[in-house]
């Protein structure tokens, strides 16, 4: 009995985590837009997007029993050790992308990790395929084409609007407007996003008796996630935030305040009815969609390829690692020991390696030359209005 609440207090501890890695990794989502229009600070951007994703928490609980009952099956009994593993695969996996600035999806990261140590633990049964597609797999491809198509849309609606006002004045007033999107977004974010660290704590607590099948988030278990997520958040995912405001396309404040209304609603909307989406995938696509909506706008598809072989590869890559460290965490406490050494010891390399080029509030709006567009690599388009 002492092992299991040992291994209970490991899991959560490992779920909380992961949400601190989800809030680093993802404080582009709501912020980069605005940080290189300078609508925002960089340091009032990250603070104010932590206070928003900590409220947000408290929104909803539908996307996490998603995850607490929806993508697991709870009859086959469901074991913290392969909890465990499932959570060890996805902060690999978002370490190893933010390592690299590439705005993968912490969620998809959660999910394939889930996914791959629930079939090498307890088999095929021990998911329910139905949710995956109808909750994960429909919503990823069209949650960021919808954003994408509504931030075009709406792009294009203000530039119009807009087009015999005061350039300097109608970008000061879109910039106002952005101080709301933006916000906006971080709200959003902590709605969905914290959510599922919740689900998959309270998935453990089900899974050893300690809550009924079914059960909603605990509220301890409700603080404890959107605190995690917003600590994460305050530490800035400098390097995603560097690749998402400055590596997409030359952002300017309408087409910010664009991009993030649409995301907002979209994840908004999605949230209110469980899907557990991206929202990496959603911003990103509305960021993409804004960039092609202004007149002669302009997207680095080097950068946009680059985003979306993450987002195919993400889910697949953490279900095998989750998959692998399932295998050997079911050996016994050695093997849930070894994961945990391998866990640490790669989450500690990851960090190592990023302080040799290190990105900060003081260089995120800077643009490497690996990003800048030359005549040679052209990795622009350019699209006439």
């Amino acid at each position: 009995m002492e092992h299991i609440t040992f291994l209970v207090a490991v899991v959560i501890i490992t779920a909380l985590a992961f949400d601190f890695t989800n809030g680093f990794h993802d404080t582009a989502n709501a912020m980069a837009t605005s940080i290189a229009t300078g609508a925002f600070k960089p340091k009032v951007a990250v603070t104010v997007a932590a206070v928003l994703n900590f409220a947000g928490a408290f929104l909803s609980v539908k996307v996490a029993t998603t995850i607490s009952g929806g993508i697991v099956n709870e009859k086959v009994g469901i074991q913290p050790s392969i909890i465990f593993a499932a959570l060890a695969g996805a902060i690999l996996w978002n370490l190893l992308t933010w390592l690299r600035g590439l705005p993968s999806s912490s969620s998809h990261a959660l999910y394939g990790g889930l996914i791959g140590a629930t079939i090498v633990g307890v088999g095929m049964n021990g998911v329910n395929f139905g949710v995956v597609v109808s909750k994960i797999l429909i919503p990823a491809v069209a949650s960021p084409i919808v954003a994408g198509a509504a931030a075009w849309a709406a792009t294009k609606l203000a530039y119009r609007i807009t087009r015999r006002s005061n350039e300097e004045s109608t970008a000061k007033g879109f910039r106002k407007g952005q101080v709301f999107s933006a916000s906006l977004i971080s709200l959003a974010h902590g709605t969905n996003d914290a959510q599922k660290t919740m689900g998959i704590i309270t998935l453990t607590l089900v899974s050893v008796g300690a809550l009924p099948k079914h059960a909603l988030p605990p509220t301890w278990v409700i603080v404890s996630a959107g605190a995690a997520i917003a600590l994460g958040t305050y530490m800035g995912g400098w390097r995603i935030i560097r690749s998402m405001g400055k590596g997409l396309t030359d952002i300017q404040p309408t087409q910010g305040f664009a991009s993030e209304s649409a995301a907002a609603t979209v994840i908004l909307t999605s949230s209110h009815m469980g899907y557990g989406l991206s929202t990496t995938q959603v911003c990103s696509g509305g960021i993409m969609g804004a960039g092609l909506g202004k007149p002669g706008g302009t997207v680095r598809w080097s950068m946009a390829r680059r985003m979306v072989y993450a987002w195919g590869l993400t889910l697949p890559a953490a279900a095998v690692v989750s998959g692998a460290a399932a295998f050997v965490a079911d050996k016994g406490t050695w093997g849930v020991l070894l994961v945990g050494v391998v866990l640490v010891a790669g989450s500690a390399a990851m960090y190592v390696i990023s302080r040799r080029q290190p990105v900060h509030s003081g260089n995120v709006n800077e643009v490497t030359p690996v990003e800048v567009p030359t005549a040679t690599t052209a990795p622009a388009t350019t699209v006439a209005a």
